[in-house]
C-alpha cells in the first residue's frame, strides 16, 4: 500500500527554498537573518505566508495568557519552525507537536539551518 505523503508539493517546495537560503547564506546566521532571506524567497515566489503568526494555548477550554508564536504558518497548512542550532533534537519535535496542536494544522516543518548542510523534519500531528 502505497503512503500518501502530506501536502508533499508544499513541503518539497518549501525545503528547496530553505536549501537555496542555505547555501546562499551558509550557517552561522543568527535564526532572526534566515527568517528574513525565507521572507524575501517566499514573497519572491508567490507563495502565501504569515510571519509570526500568534496561537492561543486552550486548557480544558480556557484560553491561556500566554501564547506562542509560529515563525511561519504557509498556506494556512503548514507550521514553518526554524532553528539555526548545532544540532535538532527531540525536544524540538515535541515543541512542533505542541505548535501544531494548537494551531490545529496537521504538517510541521522543522528547518535546522545551523548544521553544515540544511536539515530538516517533517512533523505531523
Amino acid at each position: 500500500m502505497v503512503k500518501e505523503v502530506f501536502h508533499k508539493h508544499e513541503s518539497y517546495f518549501i525545503v528547496g527554498l530553505c536549501m537555496d537560503i542555505h547555501k546562499e547564506l551558509g550557517k552561522g546566521f543568527s535564526e532572526a537573518v534566515y527568517s528574513d532571506a525565507l521572507e524575501f524567497e517566499l514573497k519572491l515566489n508567490g507563495v502565501p505566508y504569515n510571519r509570526e503568526m500568534k496561537f492561543d494555548i486552550v486548557y480544558k477550554g480556557k484560553k491561556l495568557k500566554h501564547y506562542y508564536f509560529a515563525d511561519f504558518v504557509i498556506d494556512n497548512k503548514i507550521i514553518l519552525e526554524l532553528k539555526a542550532i548545532e544540532k535538532l533534537t527531540n525536544s524540538h519535535i515535541k515543541q512542533t507537536l505542541n505548535y501544531l496542536a494548537a494551531s490545529k494544522l496537521r504538517l510541521g516543518l522543522l528547518i535546522n539551518f545551523g548544521e553544515d548542510s540544511l536539515t530538516y523534519r517533517r512533523v505531523i500531528l
